[in-house]
């Protein structure tokens, strides 16, 4: 293994010491939402007893202050993935800023005979909204296959784009497979074809690789604060400026206006703002922006590489045990899929629980991968900057004394 503060960092997590059923937690669920360190922990209960005042709206100290370190955090996080101030939107998630693309952009600037491409991988936060737009609009959505081994087949975009290609929305990392698309490649063909608009999930993505949005020339990229450290009911919107100042607000309400008349139409402020009505999660984006503090000190690269070498790890060990079966590509980040099997992942993942392991079962909000497998559910174990070789150790160990419950 690299050298990785890896003690040092599992200290800042205070979770990580609790014992479930006698045991030391092993906590392998950060892909549905991530542990918090103390630094994100005390800044949401510094700023609740020192600061807190509503922004925007005030001229007293308090208001000034909460205004101030918003906007900080906003320009934090555009320096976190290379974009400016003014593409930040703060939404609470990333269903809801796939949502307020679908609402704004997309029933404003797709019509009757356009399509939409997805893929077979999708988050049903990345599939439903734009089902529902395609029965409003009367639009046609395509989806890019999966394969067997867990990839999608990128072969098949080009005969999927055609000249009413609207939008291509795809996950950055699958959240079942930790399939990591070729979004370099991808984005180039949508170029080549057409002047589709590009629209990442970047729900997984955020937390496992380096964004740059300038770089990859997306037109849109969502996540969401709890997956990468942060509180939950906090998430960002990346947009390019140029389609922010066309999109009108989809939430209207205080806080977004110029002027309101009772005889003449709303007239809104400047984006990112116009699509913040309402009074924002404050305290959430205090610690959404500690979060990406404490990232920056220990280091993305640093924290990339560890979870690489761990998640070799994890599947040279994963593959020793007896019937366990894997999905997914050999490369993958931060996730791994399996089954133990014939027995059913929520049996699997009840008994785990007795020896204080957690992970996720279920279909993880991917039910068309679980169609594409012919599978229920599957057992999904996530990794992230504080799993340690231990964690994966008592999941196998685990494994096998549930095997053997399950065999009797």
């Amino acid at each position: 293994m690299i050298i990785y503060p890896i003690e040092k960092i599992r200290s800042d997590f205070p979770i990580l010491n609790r014992m479930i059923n006698k045991y030391p937690l092993t906590y392998l669920d950060s892909a549905a939402s991530a542990q918090k360190p103390n630094i994100v922990i005390d800044s949401q209960t510094h700023y609740y007893r020192n600061e807190y005042a509503a922004v925007h709206r005030g001229i007293h100290t308090l208001s000034t202050e909460s205004t101030n370190q918003m906007e900080t955090v906003r320009l934090r996080i555009a320096n976190f993935i290379n974009a400016s101030k003014e593409e930040i939107v703060f939404v609470k998630s990333t269903t809801e800023a796939i949502n307020l693309i679908a609402n704004s952009w997309g029933h404003n600037f797709v019509n009757y005979g356009d399509n939409i491409i997805i893929s077979e991988m999708e988050h049903h936060a990345n599939i439903i909204p734009w089902q529902v737009l395609s029965k409003h609009k009367n639009i046609v959505l395509h989806y890019i296959p999966l394969t067997p081994n867990g990839t999608l087949d990128i072969s098949r975009l080009s005969e999927l784009i055609d000249n009413r290609t609207r939008l291509l929305s795809i996950s950055h990392i699958s959240n079942v497979l930790g399939t990591i698309n070729p979004l370099t490649e991808i984005i180039s063909i949508a170029r080549k074809k057409s002047d589709t608009l590009i629209l990442i999930d970047g729900a997984q993505g955020i937390v496992h690789q380096l964004v740059d949005v300038q770089k990859l020339d997306c037109d849109f990229y969502v996540f969401s604060g709890h997956k990468i450290y942060g509180p939950s009911g906090i998430g960002i919107m990346y947009g390019k400026k140029e389609l922010l100042q066309k999109m009108p607000p989809w939430i209207v309400g205080g806080g977004i206006v110029r002027n309101v008349s009772l005889i003449q139409d709303t007239t809104f402020i400047d984006s990112p703002w116009k699509f913040e009505s309402g009074s924002p999660n404050i305290s959430g984006i205090i610690g959404l922006g500690n979060a990406i503090e404490y990232i920056n000190t220990i280091g993305v690269d640093n924290i990339y590489n560890y979870e690489d070498q761990l998640m070799r790890y994890a599947i040279d060990t994963l593959k020793k045990i007896p019937n366990l079966v894997l999905y997914g590509p050999s490369t993958r980040v931060g996730i791994i899929a399996f089954n133990l099997g014939i027995h059913h992942s929520y049996d699997v993942g009840m008994l785990l629980n007795q020896y204080g392991v957690a992970i996720r079962t279920g279909h993880h909000c991917a039910i068309p991968i679980m169609n594409y497998f012919k599978v229920p559910g599957m057992c999904r174990a996530s990794l992230a900057m504080y799993t340690n070789k231990e964690d994966i150790d008592r999941l196998a160990h685990g494994l096998i004394k549930v095997q053997h419950l399950l065999n009797q």
